[in-house]
């Protein structure tokens, strides 16, 4: 494919300042209302060594506002990267919207240089083309612009542009052993490139392949793109929120036809799971006491063993409120080093996290190998709060089953144990805590109105947790429904599950 391409394509001093002349304020006008739209951007730049990424980035940010973006040099990954899954990097370094991110290489890399370097196994390879391509297809289902941009050079011109570049002290710095390596098996090389452009030029996320020997037309290239795609985003998301407006409108006008009732052959497919948690399951107190006491000690052991082996742990506890995740997680805890865990309780999104993609802030606090977080609330309200109380489109929550599965993946890929606690009571354990907190000076600030609330629609929730219990509980990331209204066996539960893992994961 690439070996196919017109690389003798050029253009004169004068017909380049002409088009640049109209492209270089389209382009800034375009960033503005992006900017007003919150329309948040990536242009990922790959190629071959020599084509000239660098040179064109300098060419395209001379028409952006430094106010606006962002450039990140993607080079070998650091100690600290190298300890999170391989996307976790470009999770931290994703743009909030109405900002541009510019990526001189990118999460290409990993099946590019790492595969031509055989740092990327072949069991590997498959994995990272899937995860990249789920990685593309939720940014881009969630409003992110993506443009991808390829330069190609053939054989003979990069080898040109390494002399070059080696015959100056002031540059000879940035052609290494590694580059001419690639150079002398160039042929080996594009055929990685050209299997990668094949495997991820989606309709999500297509790739732009610019002819790269000729500076000013590369770069009048790239200029026509930019402000082709960023224009038809801003057309399609103006469009958007009209019809937003104009259906809403409608709506005002409309009596609210009453919901359409979940057929009773539904209804009882969605209790398959929750109903047959057996609630009546229980420890006497000095039952618990000799397992607690049995698993803290176990789990301080093992908690030195995955920091020595480097596995890191994630947890998710969800459930009822009341339900005791809280008491569930203190027990896990106790004997654990607090240098080796970190808790997080989740909120609502605050007004930096909106500005991001919902899995940004779930991504930035993955731990890193050998360490342990738990979230207290998780990614999992996506698909149940947001759902129920209308935080988002309908669209959005039922895409979100994939965009978590992969996630949750892409963590059990790079070695973590992952585990999912649904904290399982029935409403009447779950009244009588409620009472038990107001009653108690030293708990009421556990209870607020919006608990009371949320007890009226048990129903909507119970069919939510359902379908998130069938959908996302997977071999990798399973779900464990605990049996809570005996907080001593629920306890107990949560300690033995993560300990059989644990122990589990240390066989291998």
């Amino acid at each position: 494919m690439l070996e196919k391409l017109d690389l003798t394509k050029k253009l004169e001093k004068d017909e380049y300042k002409e088009k640049m002349l109209k492209l270089t304020p389209e382009i800034g006008k375009l960033q503005r209302e992006c900017k007003d739209l919150g329309i948040p951007i990536m242009i990922a730049f790959e190629g071959y060594d020599a084509a000239g990424k660098g040179v064109q980035i300098s060419e395209l940010i001379k028409a952006l506002d430094p106010r606006g973006f962002e450039v990140h040099a993607v080079k070998t990954e650091t100690k600290e990267e190298r300890m999170h899954p391989f996307l976790w990097r470009f999770w931290t370094k994703m743009p909030a919207k109405g900002r541009i991110a510019i990526y001189d290489s990118s999460w290409y890399r990993k099946v590019l240089i790492d595969r031509f370097d055989k740092k990327t196994k072949k069991n590997e390879l498959a994995k990272a083309y899937d995860s990249i391509c789920a990685f593309e297809e939720q940014l881009t289902s969630d409003g992110m612009v993506l443009i991808k941009i390829f330069l190609t050079i053939d054989k003979k011109e990069q080898k040109k542009r390494f002399k070059k570049l080696l015959a100056s002290r002031e540059t000879a710095w940035r052609v290494g052993e590694d580059d001419k390596k690639r150079n002398k098996k160039f042929e080996k090389y594009q055929a990685i490139n050209e299997e990668m452009l094949l495997k991820t030029d989606t309709e999500y996320a297509p790739w732009n392949i610019v002819e790269a020997v000729d500076k000013r037309f590369a770069t009048a290239k790239i200029y026509s793109i930019v402000a082709k795609i960023l224009a038809e985003k801003v057309k399609d998301v103006r469009e958007k929120k009209k019809a937003v407006q104009e259906a809403a409108a409608r709506m005002a006008e409309t009596p609210i036809a009453a919901e359409h009732e979940t057929p009773e052959s539904d209804k009882k497919m969605g209790e398959s799971i929750l109903s047959r948690a057996d609630l009546s399951l229980s420890y006497t107190k000095e039952e618990y006491k000799q397992r607690l006491d049995e698993l803290q000690k176990k789990i301080e052991k093992l908690h030195g063993e995955l920091y020595r082996r480097r596995i890191p742990v994630v947890l998710g506890f969800e459930g009822w409120d009341a339900g005791g995740k809280g008491g569930a997680i203190k027990r896990l805890t106790e004997k654990m080093d607090p240098r080796g865990y970190v808790v997080h309780p989740t909120a609502s999104p605050n007004d930096i996290e909106r500005q991001h993609h919902y899995l940004w802030r779930f991504w930035v606090d993955m731990p890193k190998a050998g360490h342990v977080t738990i979230f207290d609330r998780t990614w999992y309200g996506r698909v149940m709060v947001e759902r129920i109380e209308g935080f988002c489109m309908r669209q959005e929550w039922q895409r979100a089953y994939k965009e978590i599965n992969s996630m949750e993946r892409d963590l059990s890929d790079a070695g973590a144990i992952v585990l999912k606690f649904w904290m399982q009571i029935d409403k009447d354990e779950q009244e009588r805590r409620f009472k038990a907190r107001q009653e108690n000076p030293e708990k009421q600030w556990k209870i607020t109105d919006e608990d009371w609330r949320n007890r009226e629609k048990w129903e909507q929730y119970e069919e939510a947790v359902n379908e998130m219990l069938i959908r996302t509980s997977t071999p990798y990331a399973p779900w464990i429904v605990v049996e809570g209204n005996n907080k001593y066996y629920a306890r107990i539960k949560v300690l033995e599950t993560v300990v059989n893992a644990i122990e589990e994961r240390l066989k291998d």
